[in-house]
This record gives structure tokens, C-alpha cells and sequence, in this order.
């Protein structure tokens, strides 16, 4: 029973550290994408899906409960995506 325990929290800490790891990620890729958001090359439904993704991470409401937060990465990780991938077609790049 003991070895179980064991497993379930080193399991768990993994996690935590994979999801930390993400998320400090996404942080820096947040911050280098905001200068995306004041150009006029990049599309308006890029920058509202960006937007959106910010809405929805910080909403109470969720796809999946709030102490599993791959639903919120997920979304803000395509949002991402998807600008830099526009800003990359008006040949723009994020620094």
C-alpha cells in the first residue's frame, strides 16, 4: 500500500514540474507575442482568437475541472500558434 502512495506522488510531482515547465513556456511565448498584437499586418481574427484564449483561460468555466489545466494550455498554446503563424505569412516576426 505503501509502494502505491509512493508511486501516486512522485507521479503527481512529474506533473506539476511538466505543467510548471509549460507553463513558464507559454509565458515567455505570451510576452514576445504581444508586439504581434499591435501590428496591422497580422489578421484581426488571429488577434481575437488570441484574446479569446486569454478569456477563457482566466474564466471560472472550464472544458475540464480547474486543477487540470490542459484544457486552458491547450487553447492558449494553438491561439499562439495560430498568431505566429499569420505574423509568419506577413512576413513579421516575434522577438
Amino acid at each position: 500500500m505503501e509502494n502505491w502512495l509512493l508511486i501516486a506522488v512522485i507521479v503527481s510531482s512529474l506533473a506539476v514540474v511538466v505543467m510548471l515547465v509549460v507553463v513558464v513556456v507559454l509565458i515567455l511565448r505570451l510576452r514576445a507575442s504581444f508586439k504581434l498584437l499591435s501590428s496591422e499586418d497580422v489578421p484581426f481574427q488571429n488577434k481575437f482568437a488570441f484574446w479569446a484564449s486569454i478569456v477563457y483561460t482566466i474564466c471560472p468555466v472550464d472544458l475540464l475541472p480547474d486543477p487540470i489545466y490542459l484544457d486552458d494550455i491547450g487553447i492558449l498554446a494553438a491561439s499562439l500558434h495560430s498568431l505566429n503563424k499569420a505574423a509568419q505569412r506577413a512576413g513579421i516576426t516575434a522577438k
